[in-house]
């Protein structure tokens, strides 16, 4: 069988369905038409065995085509059985054929309203991918296609299973396609044997393979992959059998034509269902592929009476089909645990739980999850069984204790408002001794009885619920209760309690058991420690705690063994090589996960004593894996796990730990806790441990061999007194990372101390055997696990231990003692470190009840002949003589159960028991209060020389009245004698017709509370009550009698008066009203209390309500009061029935604050004490202080600690946490109320915690942190500033752990007016990297800074430091101040300057652009040390890099800048930007082709973009409308405007990165204007073009030669043709022969003179004239003589030499 997941082991009921169900798929079943149909299914052969003549030849065709790929369709059989799907009774009838060997695959099914859908004609191949299919598991394949329930096939358990499954699939490939009314019997003989041959052939040879190692596929497959060639051979044997039993069919069988046609049209239609069917599962393969479960019906609830039946229902959708699981209260439902009970079906999708005859344990949350492989969906419903009234479950009861509801137990029937219940054979105070048996009962008698109606049963041990185990049992019998010890231990030492209740009232009974140390193996060995405790566990430690014994065996306890065992096993190995001393030990070596049980031996100088009781299991896990251990799985999984891996990642170097501390440290051990790092990676992570000297810096690692797994750990091997530090690092496959910040200096040695001895050991008498023994807490005790009490008798020096389990509290009642004898007494302190010294010895007491109680008969002559007398009925924790109440016996025992109203069996005698737990609450002050210190008769009282007894008593008043009993309540005296009231009796007597009777003692012991509640009083009768107290000097005068009260029963719904109200704390605006619940609660519990006030002169209808909400506390601090009104006040209580009466009145009080009055301080002290302090100088002699929180006494709380002297007292917060929050007051006694008070809420405990941790480890205060700065020559200096030094300040300078002194690498200096702490470095090199640190101790105040200078910080530091020396050696010769720069002038010209410094007249300077050097004009002047070079016009051609060069004889510098790239686009930038600035506004221009808008800027460069728009729209350029610029003009032309061109025109210039705009308006009179010029222009320009003009062709001069042709020929124009005139000297000129003048195609003149004459020599023009003008043009003409020039130029040097003579 296969082997079964341990959580499938546990529910067996899912195991069965999980493998019983038999392994076959389904298909999802599709409606037809037709009411009867056959079932199509396919196979390798499908249509083969058709019996129509119609298709033989299409048969034949396609059995061949079969039978060729029938090889291929074997080797996909598995998969192919995984996706195809058939019906139940299908896969039945298959079953059905399997069994019974048939072979005929034509089996019918009785459904005929269904057709189950045929398959296709081969396999379908898987969805899955490759790589998919290599993830799945071996035994299971992904199902493809299911309907509504699917069983996946490949997980069978044996050989024989699997032979099955694919039998079943070779039956279902050949069930052959069949027509309507083809019966089985009708079917062919050549369909039943091809099919039976193939099947023959399929199970041949699944047989013969069936130890094949192969799982997966099926037997046809294995046969295919076995031997292909016998494959095909047999099935081409079987083709040729198939087709011949066709042709043989053929003969036998006739069809007519109809039939023919009949099975034609129903194979056509045949085909589209398979296309159909096809297509649809396609589609839902794709749609319903694996995907999570979801509810499609979710369960809904249910209310059912009982014995009634309920089902719930649900349906859910997924793919896999989900497994659904029921809980009940989140555990599984396990059907076969309840037979009958719980019936769970599956059936088409919908689940149904049914639990049959509901009883009221089936009222639960149930939920139904359902799960499969993509996740898990739960949905919640639930039932609620409903009781008749009238019937009970006699199944519930049963014995022991009883479990019925409360609610339920509340007088179900209404047969009796109250229940008596007595105790009857009680257990006594009993002895035992370790290893003993014992058993306590107590008979129970309850009146009235009620049939089927049985009482709650609860045992307590020191106010705690006594649970059965294996040391203790309880027992319940229906009228006694027993409590059983199998095996006595000294943890079962103490007081133990009976509580009986019986619907709203319960009775309880108490008595005191001893447990004495069983007797030593080894005499003098020490006695065995107790209560063994694993106070944490983790995966490395546990560590264990217990109690250390009270017998040492004579000699000293040298100290501990601690061993342990492994659960399971009962091999005890010892933990400790050396005995531990602290009661607490880590214990390692443990192995995780397994379960350890420990237990104890002390050891003194005789030997070993006996081991401790065990501990319980104990597992080494980390808390948080114990608790995922504890969760159950949420249902049991029988689906596909794939199991998907995250990609690698690179891994991640663990951060340090962070939040180290020091928990706990003793001489033995210390242990470590810290927080896992933040940065961690996604893997888990080790710890490594390190320690150190704490005057050294060399850590050690102290877990070398096994890595911490849990961030705790426990150090051993530590020399005691020696002072440490630890740190902690991670590591992980990554690497170990850096180590966390180190503790602080922790010396080995125990913390905790040894507590100091109790001190002030009074004994006072309480029974014939028994002392009552009351005593002080040691001052600074810590951690205090409790006392233990010895007793000697007198002169004997023998002392025994009166208990062997620690009592907490400072009060204990000894048993066991001799009658007569006189007894001392001492008392020891227990804490983790040990037991304290021994208190001193107490007085001498003799054992004797105390009678009397030093009540002397003239005090009340009415008792000197009652019987009895005053006894001390708070007996610590216990009481033997008579039945101990809670008010009594148990407020040490602390029961946190709500008190209700006792009864009583015992005539003449009262008893003491709590009304309800808010009065238990409130009434109850501390034990210690209560202890009569007074003694009997025998034994006068000593009184102290200033004390005196208590004054009466007043205001006594009935506070809640029964049928049989009363609750007085009464104020407290007004004078207290100079000492604390312990306790008050009551006397009470009846008046009968008004005439008083004899006063009864109400109360044997005293009653510590101001309130009493008398029973056994007579129904209907009037009392009067008397009331005394009593102190250390005494009991004071009775009271005056009271009122007379009657006694019945109050059936009022609502709660009583609250009672004893006082003041306190009045000031002038303000006071704190305080009261007391009231007694009679009314039928439900008070809910809260209104505080009514008025002015005390005020009329009654004037109260007013102080809150609005009902209060919770039984405080309130009243604000608002006028100074100097007088006040009274009342409070009302109010429960569910509304509101009660009001209380007595409070008051009058005065709003005043009275001189002197002061109010609580808080302060802290040099050590971080926080303590409240109050002073008062108005006290009286015996007044004294009493500190309360929350107007609760704060006498027994461990974290306070209070001291008073004179007339100061202080409350010292022993560690100020969270949970002392509230308000703290301090009342002043026998003064008139003077009370003060402080509110410690979350703010100010923030503050105080703060100032404490402040003074607790004063540091220096930083003003500045460690800071480095480079100096003027490269120098380095470290400083920082304190906020004040005093004289004796002394600093450490570190670095890198390691402590630096002054030399000539480092120069110190500190500063103490100044607080500036300092150290220089001349320079920093390689070495100096690393860590800083100032280390400042200034008296006990001490404080450090420190600077790392590691990597790129320290790199740039040093970089920096060598640049400043550098240029501190620049600096030396000429060098600039200021480096090279640009700026853009105002004319948008480029200036370069720089500012040059310590020069002189022969330093030079030169310019380079590109290295080449610029020729400056004019001579630098250095005046004012600026050096400029001025660029104009600056364009792209200046761009390049510029150099500037100072130098003289004492050296050279120099500065570049480079103005390429970004550089010189952004100087553009500002010189657009400048030209752009300096452009003017747009102006208006006409000419004659139009309008010209232009603006005029300094000049203009290619990179200032111009843009023009026109009405807010750009302006697109054409040959109408063009843009340009021209010089420094940049303009927009407008030829031949039109009133379309009218309007605002925007000039944008833009420098690159903004845009800078003009604007003019071409509109109106300025476009009127504009166009009336263009127009003149225009025509203007008309005329200029047309007019007559002499285009060219006449010189200025014509010279000639006599007698020559003188031919000019002159170019004309003008529109229309211009008319040509000559002119000669100013006169027109004709044209003859001798001077001919012509024109000629109005364009060309022509000016001839064909001989030159001297007397042609003159002045002539042309003159040409037209409409729009004319013109002239002149020349001259200069005819010349030949001879007379040679006269000329022969005469010519003649009149030279004439002239030089």
């Amino acid at each position: 069988m296969m082997s079964l997941p341990f959580y499938q082991k546990l529910h067996q009921h899912y195991d069965r369905s999980y493998r019983n169900r038999d392994l076959r798929t389904t298909m999802s079943q599709y409606q037809q038409e037709k009411k009867s149909s056959a079932i199509y299914t396919h196979g390798s052969t499908a249509y083969s065995s058709r019996s129509s003549a119609a298709h033989r030849q299409e048969s034949e065709g396609f059995t061949q085509a079969s039978a060729a790929s029938y090889q291929q369709r074997a080797s996909q059989a598995s998969e192919f059985a995984l996706s195809s799907a058939v019906s139940r009774k299908a896969a039945s009838a298959y079953d059905y054929g399997y069994s019974h060997r048939l072979t005929d695959s034509s089996l019918r099914l009785e459904d005929y309203s269904s057709k189950l859908s045929p398959q296709t004609k081969r396999a379908k191949k898987s969805l899955l991918s490759g790589e998919e299919k290599e993830n799945l598991p071996s035994d299971y394949m992904v199902p493809i296609f299911s309907g509504r329930q699917v069983h996946v096939s490949g997980v069978t358990d044996t050989e024989e299973e699997r032979i099955k499954e694919a039998a079943a699939y070779i039956a279902q490939r050949n069930l052959l396609a069949s027509e309507e009314g083809i019966t089985a019997a009708k079917q062919s003989a050549v369909s039943q044997q091809s099919a039976s041959a193939v099947s023959q052939q399929s199970m041949s040879a699944v047989s013969q393979r069936s130890t094949s190692a192969v799982s997966k596929q099926s037997a046809a497959s294995k046969q295919s992959a076995a031997s292909k060639q016998s494959a095909a051979s047999k099935q081409s044997a079987v083709s040729k059998q198939s087709t011949s039993t066709l042709h043989q069919e053929e003969a036998f069988e006739k069809k007519s034509r109809k039939v023919a046609i009949r099975e034609k049209a129903e194979h056509l239609s045949l085909k589209k269902t398979l296309e159909e069917t096809e297509a649809y599962h396609k589609k839902l393969n794709e749609d319903s592929l694996l995907h999570a479960p979801e509810f499609v019906i979710k369960p809904r609830s249910h209310t059912v009476w009982e014995k009634e039946n309920v089902k719930l229902h649900c349906s859910v959708a997924g793919w896999p089909e989900p497994r659904l699981t029921w809980y009940k209260n989140q555990v599984p439902i396990n059907v076969h645990a309840n037979p009958g009970k719980y019936i769970i079906e599956s059936r088409y999708g919908m689940h149904t739980l049914e639990i049959n005859a509901c009883d009221f344990e089936d009222t639960a949350q149930y939920r139904a999850s359902a799960m499969n492989v993509k996740g898990e969906v739960s949905a919640y419903a639930s039932v609620v069984v409903k009781r008749y009234k009238g019937e009970f479950d006699e199944m519930r009861l049963h014995a022991g204790t009883s479990t019925l509801p409360l609610s339920f137990a509340v007088t179900p029937y209404g047969y009796a408002s109250k229940f008596e219940i007595h105790f009857d054979d009680k257990f006594d105070v009993s002895f035992g001794r370790e290893g003993e048996t014992m058993s306590l009962g107590c008979r129970v008698v309850i009146t009235p009885e009620i049939k089927h109606f049985q009482p709650e049963v609860q045992w307590y041990q020191n106010g705690s619920p006594v649970s059965p185990s294996k040391w203790v049992q309880t027992h319940w019998s229906g009228d006694r209760a027993t409590l059983t010890f199998s095996h006595l231990n000294k943890e079962d030492e103490g007081l133990y309690t009976l509580r009986v209740r019986m619907g709203d009232y319960y009775e309880q009974y108490s008595a005191y058991v001893f447990v004495r140390d069983a007797d030593a193996e080894i005499e003098g060995a020490p006695a065995s420690p107790l209560d063994v405790v694993p106070l944490e566990a983790n995966k490395d430690y546990i560590i264990i705690s217990w109690k250390q014994p009270a017998v040492d065996g004579g000699s000293p306890i040298l100290g501990y063994f601690i061993d342990k065992c492994e659960v399971g096993t009962d091999r005890w190995s010892q933990c400790n090589d050396t005995p531990v001393k602290f009661a607490r030990f880590p214990v390692t070596g443990l192995i995780e996960g397994r379960s350890y049980i420990f237990r104890v031996r002390a050891v003194n100088k005789t030997g070993i004593g006996l081991p401790s009781r065990v501990s319980e299991p104990v597992a080494a896990l980390d808390p948080a894996e114990k608790a995922r251990l504890k969760s159950r799985p949420s249902a049991p999984w029988t689906g596909q796990i794939i199991v998907t891996e995250e990609e690698p990642r690179e891994g991640i170097v663990p951060g340090p730990p962070t939040d180290l501390s020091v928990i706990e440290a003793t001489q033995s051990y210390v242990v470590l806790s810290w927080k896992p790092p933040r940065q961690r990676g996604h893997e888990g992570i080790l710890y490594f441990v390190e320690k150190c000297d704490a005057e050294t810096e060399n850590w050690q690692r102290v877990n070398t061999e096994l890595p911490v797994k849990s961030p705790r750990f426990a150090l051993f091997d530590l020399a005691e007194g020696k002072s440490y530090r630890f740190r902690v690092r991670c590591s992980n496959s990554a690497g170990v990372g850096e180590p966390s910040e180190a503790t602080e200096v922790t010396v080995v040695g125990d913390k905790l101390d040894i507590p100091k001895p109790p001190s002030n050991i009074i004994p006072s008498r309480n029974t014939d055997t028994s002392v009552v023994v009351t005593w002080e807490e040691p001052k600074d005790a810590k951690e205090l696990v409790g006392y233990y009490i010895e007793a000697s008798i007198v002169g004997s020096g023998k002392w025994e231990p009166c208990n062997n389990n620690p009592v907490k509290g400072t009060r204990f009642t000894c048993h066991g003692l001799t009658t007569g004898q006189s007894y001392i007494f001492r008392v020891r302190a227990v804490n983790a470190a040990g037991l304290s010294e021994y208190s001193q010895d107490s007085e001498a007491i003799q054992v004797k009840a105390a009678l009397g109680g030093g009540v002397s008969p003239a005090v009340w002559p009415e008792l000197s002949d009652t019987p009895g007398g005053l006894t001390d009925s708070r007996g610590g924790m216990h009481d033997t003589s008579r039945p101990t109440f809670k008010k009594d016996a148990l407020l040490g025992s602390k029961l946190n159960k709500p008190s209700l109203p006792s009864s009583s069996h015992n005539l003449g005698q009262t008893e003491v028991s709590k009304v309800s737990e808010t009065v238990q609450e409130e009434l109850s002050p501390p034990p210690q209060k209560a202890v009569l210190k007074g003694k009997s008769k025998s034994d006068p009282l000593k009184k102290k020389k200033d004390l005196a007894a208590p004054s009466p008593p007043h205001d006594i008043t009935c506070l809640e009245s029964f049928r049989d009993s009363m609750v007085l309540g009464w104020k407290q005296p007004d004078e207290t004698g100079g000492a604390e009231i312990t306790g008050y009796y009551v006397n009470y007597r009846e008046v009968i017709d008004g005439v008083p009777g004899r006063w009864k003692e109400a109360n044997i012991k005293a009653v510590s509370d101001e309130a009493y509640k008398i029973s056994n009083l007579k129904e209907n009768m009037v009392y009067q009550f008397q009331v005394a107290a009593m102190n250390m000097a005494g009991l004071g005068a009775p009271s005056a009698v009271s009122a007379s009260f009657k006694c019945e029963e109050w059936t009022i719904a609502v709660p009583g008066p609250p009672h004893s109200l006082k003041y306190s704390e009045v000031r002038k605006t303000s006071l704190v009203l305080q009261w007391k619940p009231p007694i009679h609660s009314g039928r439900t519990p008070v809910t809260g209390y209104f505080v009514d006030m008025k002015e005390a002169n005020a009329k009654e209808d004037q109260w007013r309500g102080l809150n609005e909400a009902a209060l919770k506390n039984t405080y309130l601090k009243v604000q608002g009061l006028q100074e100097g009104v007088s006040y009274v006040f009342r409070v009302r209580a109010i429960n569910q029935a509304g509101v009660g009466k009001p209380s007595e009145l409070a008051g009058p009080v005065v709003a005043e604050t009275r001189p002197g009055t002061k109010e609580v301080v808080v302060s802290v002290d040099d050590d971080g004490v926080i303590s409240l302090n109050f002073e008062c100088d108005q006290m009286a002699p015996n007044s004294e202080f009493t500190w309360s929180k929350d107007y609760v006494p704060t006498e027994d709380s461990p974290r306070l600690e209070v001291e008073s002297k004179g007339n100061k007292t202080k409350m010292t917060f022993k560690d100020l946490g969270t949970e002392d929050l509230g308000i703290y007051s301090c009342d002043v006694t026998d003064t008139d109320g003077i009370a003060a008070s402080y509110l410690i809420d979350e703010e100010e405990l923030k503050r105080l915690l703060a100032l404490s941790q402040e003074h607790k480890f004063p540091t220096v205060p930083i003003k500045s942190e460690l800071a480095v700065e480079i100096l003027e020559k490269g120098q380095v200096r470290f400083w920082m500033q304190a906020e004040k030094l005093s004289g004796n300040a002394k600093v450490n300078y570190i670095f890198n752990d390691k402590e630096i002194f002054e030399g000539p690498k480092y120069k110190m200096h500190i500063d103490r007016n100044t607080g500036i702490i300092e150290m220089f470095m001349e320079k920093l090199q390689d070495e100096d990297e690393g860590t800083y640190t100032f280390q400042v101790q200034d008296g006990r105040a001490t404080g450090h800074s420190t600077l790392v200078l590691i990597g790129d910080v320290y790199k740039k530091l040093q970089k920096e430091a060598e640049f400043q020396r550098q240029e501190w050696i620049r600096k030396q010769g000429p060098h600039f101040a200021e480096y090279l720069s640009w700026e853009v002038t105002g004319e948008c010209n480029v200036l370069l300057k720089c500012k040059v410094a310590n020069i002189k007249k022969e330093t030079h300077i030169v310019w380079y652009k590109d290295d080449r050097e610029i020729s400056v004009d004019e001579k630098h002047d250095f005046k004012d040390g600026i050096c400029t070079l001025l660029i104009t016009e600056f364009s792209k051609k200046d761009a390049g890099i510029y150099e500037v060069v100072l130098k003289d004889d004492r050296g050279k510098d120099k500065s570049r800048l480079k103005l390429v790239d970004e550089a010189f686009k952004e100087l553009m930038a500002e010189v657009c930007k400048t030209i752009a600035l300096s452009a003017t506004d747009l102006k208006i221009q006409s000419t004659a082709e139009g309008i010209r808008l232009y603006s005029s800027v300094t000049y203009y460069v290619d990179d200032l973009k111009v843009n023009w728009s026109h009405n807010g729209t750009a302006i697109k350029y054409t040959d109408r409308v063009k843009s340009g610029v021209t010089g420094e003009q940049i303009w927009l032309q407008i030829n031949e405007p039109t009133p379309n061109d009218k309007g605002k025109y925007v000039m944008e210039l833009f420098d690159g990165k903004t845009g800078h705009q003009k604007m003019v308006d071409l509109s109106g009179q300025a476009y009127d204007e504009a166009f009336a010029e263009f127009q003149r222009l225009k025509q203007a320009a008309i005329a200029e073009k047309n007019r007559a003009r002499v285009v060219g062709g006449l010189p200025d001069v014509v010279t000639i030669q006599e007698g020559k042709a003188l031919n000019l020929t002159c170019i004309v124009w003008g529109d229309p043709t211009p008319e040509v005139s000559w002119l000669k000297n100013e006169k027109l000129l004709d044209s003859d022969q001798h001077c001919n003048l012509r024109f000629e195609a109005g364009k060309t003149a022509y000016f001839t003179i064909s001989g030159v004459r001297t007397a042609d020599s003159g002045k002539y023009g042309l003159v040409v004239k037209n409409k729009y003008g004319s013109e002239t043009s002149d020349f001259t003409v200069s005819v010349f003589i030949p001879e007379e020039e040679a006269r000329m130029a022969t005469e010519e040097p003649l009149k030279g030499n004439k002239k030089a003579k």
